[in-house]
Protein backbone atom coordinates (compact mmCIF):
# COMPACT_ATOMS: atom_id res chain seq x y z
CA UNK A 1 0.00 0.00 0.00
CA UNK A 2 1.58 3.34 -0.76
CA UNK A 3 2.61 6.23 1.69
CA UNK A 4 -0.38 8.20 0.56
CA UNK A 5 -2.91 5.63 1.61
CA UNK A 6 -4.34 2.97 4.48
CA UNK A 7 -1.98 1.73 6.81
CA UNK A 8 1.50 2.22 6.23
CA UNK A 9 3.57 -1.00 5.23
CA UNK A 10 7.55 -1.98 4.84
CA UNK A 11 8.51 -4.27 2.33
CA UNK A 12 10.86 -6.05 3.37
CA UNK A 13 12.70 -7.09 0.68
CA UNK A 14 14.07 -3.40 1.24
CA UNK A 15 15.36 -3.80 5.06
CA UNK A 16 18.60 -5.76 6.53
CA UNK A 17 17.05 -5.88 9.79
CA UNK A 18 13.25 -6.69 11.21
CA UNK A 19 11.62 -3.38 11.65
CA UNK A 20 7.81 -2.13 11.97
CA UNK A 21 5.86 0.49 11.79
CA UNK A 22 3.74 2.35 14.39
CA UNK A 23 2.53 5.53 15.65
CA UNK A 24 5.10 8.09 16.38
CA UNK A 25 5.31 10.79 18.78
CA UNK A 26 7.39 12.65 16.49
CA UNK A 27 5.10 12.85 13.38
CA UNK A 28 2.09 9.95 12.76
CA UNK A 29 3.73 7.17 11.71
CA UNK A 30 7.23 5.61 12.56
CA UNK A 31 9.92 2.90 12.24
CA UNK A 32 10.64 1.18 14.67
CA UNK A 33 13.83 -1.19 15.28
CA UNK A 34 12.68 -5.10 15.49
CA UNK A 35 15.83 -5.92 16.91
CA UNK A 36 19.09 -4.67 18.35
CA UNK A 37 21.40 -3.09 15.05
CA UNK A 38 24.39 -2.58 14.93
CA UNK A 39 26.61 0.52 13.60
CA UNK A 40 27.62 1.37 10.45
CA UNK A 41 25.04 -1.56 8.96
CA UNK A 42 23.09 -0.70 5.84
CA UNK A 43 18.91 -0.91 7.97
CA UNK A 44 16.42 0.42 5.14
CA UNK A 45 16.84 1.56 1.22
CA UNK A 46 14.49 4.58 0.52
CA UNK A 47 12.46 3.13 -2.68
CA UNK A 48 9.54 4.62 -5.33
CA UNK A 49 9.32 5.76 -8.18
CA UNK A 50 11.75 7.59 -9.92
CA UNK A 51 10.88 10.91 -11.21
CA UNK A 52 12.52 13.41 -13.22
CA UNK A 53 12.51 17.34 -11.90
CA UNK A 54 9.42 18.31 -13.86
CA UNK A 55 7.28 15.82 -12.66
CA UNK A 56 8.85 16.38 -9.00
CA UNK A 57 7.80 20.32 -9.66
CA UNK A 58 4.42 18.86 -10.73
CA UNK A 59 4.02 16.88 -7.36
CA UNK A 60 4.88 20.07 -5.62
CA UNK A 61 2.94 18.65 -2.40
CA UNK A 62 4.08 15.52 -1.61
CA UNK A 63 5.41 14.69 1.62
CA UNK A 64 7.65 11.57 -0.24
CA UNK A 65 10.46 13.35 -2.15
CA UNK A 66 13.70 12.14 -1.99
CA UNK A 67 16.62 13.89 -4.23
CA UNK A 68 18.47 11.45 -5.82
CA UNK A 69 20.97 13.40 -8.16
CA UNK A 70 21.06 16.39 -10.18
CA UNK A 71 18.31 15.07 -12.63
CA UNK A 72 16.50 12.29 -10.36
CA UNK A 73 14.29 12.52 -7.42
CA UNK A 74 12.53 9.17 -5.81
CA UNK A 75 8.78 9.29 -4.52
CA UNK A 76 8.67 6.82 -1.48
CA UNK A 77 4.52 7.93 -1.64
CA UNK A 78 4.45 5.87 -4.65
CA UNK A 79 6.00 1.66 -4.38
CA UNK A 80 8.00 2.97 -1.31
CA UNK A 81 10.08 0.21 0.85
CA UNK A 82 8.44 2.11 4.16
CA UNK A 83 11.69 4.32 4.91
CA UNK A 84 9.69 7.06 3.65
CA UNK A 85 8.13 6.91 7.67
CA UNK A 86 11.45 7.22 8.64
CA UNK A 87 10.63 11.04 10.72
CA UNK A 88 13.48 13.78 11.04
CA UNK A 89 15.29 13.97 14.63
CA UNK A 90 18.22 16.99 15.00
CA UNK A 91 20.13 13.56 16.79
CA UNK A 92 19.51 10.80 14.39
CA UNK A 93 20.48 7.09 14.70
CA UNK A 94 20.17 6.81 11.21
CA UNK A 95 22.95 8.30 7.98
CA UNK A 96 21.51 8.92 4.59
CA UNK A 97 24.38 7.17 1.91
CA UNK A 98 23.96 7.34 -2.01
CA UNK A 99 25.41 4.28 -3.38
CA UNK A 100 25.08 3.37 -6.72
CA UNK A 101 21.65 4.96 -7.48
CA UNK A 102 20.29 3.41 -4.26
CA UNK A 103 19.42 5.66 -1.26
CA UNK A 104 20.21 3.82 1.80
CA UNK A 105 20.14 4.51 5.12
CA UNK A 106 22.86 3.58 7.52
CA UNK A 107 23.01 3.32 11.34
CA UNK A 108 25.15 5.47 12.61
CA UNK A 109 25.30 4.22 16.12
CA UNK A 110 24.01 0.94 17.89
CA UNK A 111 20.25 1.18 18.05
CA UNK A 112 18.33 -1.38 20.73
CA UNK A 113 14.94 -3.03 19.83
CA UNK A 114 12.18 -1.12 20.14
CA UNK A 115 13.76 2.64 19.39
CA UNK A 116 12.27 4.48 16.73
CA UNK A 117 14.57 5.03 13.39
CA UNK A 118 15.44 8.45 12.44
CA UNK A 119 17.47 10.76 9.89
CA UNK A 120 18.22 14.13 9.91
CA UNK A 121 16.41 15.28 6.83
CA UNK A 122 18.93 18.09 6.48
CA UNK A 123 16.52 20.48 4.27
CA UNK A 124 18.06 23.43 3.32
CA UNK A 125 17.51 26.96 3.97
CA UNK A 126 16.18 27.36 1.11
CA UNK A 127 12.72 25.47 1.54
CA UNK A 128 9.97 27.06 3.63
CA UNK A 129 11.28 26.59 7.29
CA UNK A 130 9.55 23.64 8.85
CA UNK A 131 9.19 24.14 13.02
CA UNK A 132 10.77 20.52 14.31
CA UNK A 133 9.42 18.29 17.08
CA UNK A 134 11.99 16.09 17.49
CA UNK A 135 12.45 16.25 20.98
CA UNK A 136 16.08 15.80 21.22
CA UNK A 137 18.20 17.76 23.81
CA UNK A 138 20.09 19.95 20.87
CA UNK A 139 16.97 20.14 19.03
CA UNK A 140 17.43 23.30 16.55
CA UNK A 141 14.20 24.14 16.12
CA UNK A 142 13.53 23.34 12.23
CA UNK A 143 13.88 20.78 9.89
CA UNK A 144 16.16 22.86 7.95
CA UNK A 145 20.19 23.46 8.43
CA UNK A 146 20.45 26.97 8.76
Amino acid sequence: MSATSGTPKLDHRYCSYRLRIGPSKIHRWGVYAGENIPAGRKVIEYTGEKIDKTEADRREGSLYLFILDEHWLIDGGVGGSGAEFINHSCAPNLVTRIMKKHILYMSRRSIRKGEELTVDYNYDDTDETIHCVCGAPNCRGTINVM
